[in-house]
């Protein structure tokens, strides 16, 4: 995988068969455009922050939930020309036209991997992550992401990701900028971790926690922006 588009929305929870089905059908015409792995992930826990957070990202109302996705491509070329195809072809359009959620409250972006570490899913839980980080900050950021990214896997998870914002557009009621309060300067990381399971994600996360490797460095981000949540894959093909 060379390129990531992000996505996240906030879908009824009343609709979650109804998405999982609207995901699932739109996975053959995604392929077709080039997509190599389309993974749909269904908010499990994703907590409220103080200063941003998932729900606030997408401007959840009651009886939303936050869903984490994300299509892979082999390189940005493949991207741009599946958007392309997109936005061309009728059966998009049809599908558009009936969705089981607010498609003009979800954000998406296109992000280039400066960490992958690990192998790819399917997974059996997603911790699911966007940041804002300086742009003079990328390489501390990664020196810091690839050792913690290490101490991950070690404790369990199966893969980590982050990807640098390449092609983050702004939105008229929501976008990845404002979900991380992102100033002139910063760069806006869409990251994740997969798991096996909750339940290994769960016991790792006290490990890494007390892990002193974990806390070597200065953060180079502002981690009271940081915006998270823990998921459960609903679609993963």
């Amino acid at each position: 995988m060379a390129y990531v588009q992000g996505f996240v929305a906030a879908v009824p929870a009343a609709n979650k068969e109804a998405y999982r089905k609207h995901a699932a059908d739109a996975a053959s015409l995604f392929r077709e455009f080039g997509v190599t792995r389309m993974v749909e992930a269904w908010g499990d826990d994703v907590p409220d922050g103080q200063v941003t957070d998932f729900k606030g990202a997408v401007k959840a109302q009651p009886g939303e939930v936050i869903v984490f996705a994300w299509h892979e491509y082999p390189d940005k070329a493949a991207a741009e020309a599946a958007h392309q195809q997109m936005i061309s072809d009728p059966r998009m359009e049809e599908m558009g036209a009936d969705m089981p959620f607010d498609g003009g409250r979800m954000v998406y972006g296109g992000f280039i991997p400066i960490i992958e570490a690990g192998a790819a899913g399917p997974a059996g839980y997603i911790d699911g992550s966007l940041l804002a980080v300086p742009e003079a900050n990328k390489e501390a950021y990664r020196d810091l992401t690839t050792l913690q990214a290490a101490v991950l896997i070690e404790y369990g998870a199966t893969r980590v990701v982050d990807g640098w914002g390449d092609n983050v557009p702004d939105g008229k009621v929501t976008d990845f900028k404002q979900a991380v309060k992102a100033t002139s300067d910063e760069t806006v990381v869409f990251s994740w971790i997969e798991w096996p399971s909750k339940a290994v994600r769960d016991q790792a996360w006290q490990k890494v926690f007390a892990d002193p490797r974990m806390h070597a460095a200065d953060t180079p981000y502002d981690a009271q922006r940081w915006v998270h949540g823990g998921f459960a894959p609903i679609f993963d093909a």
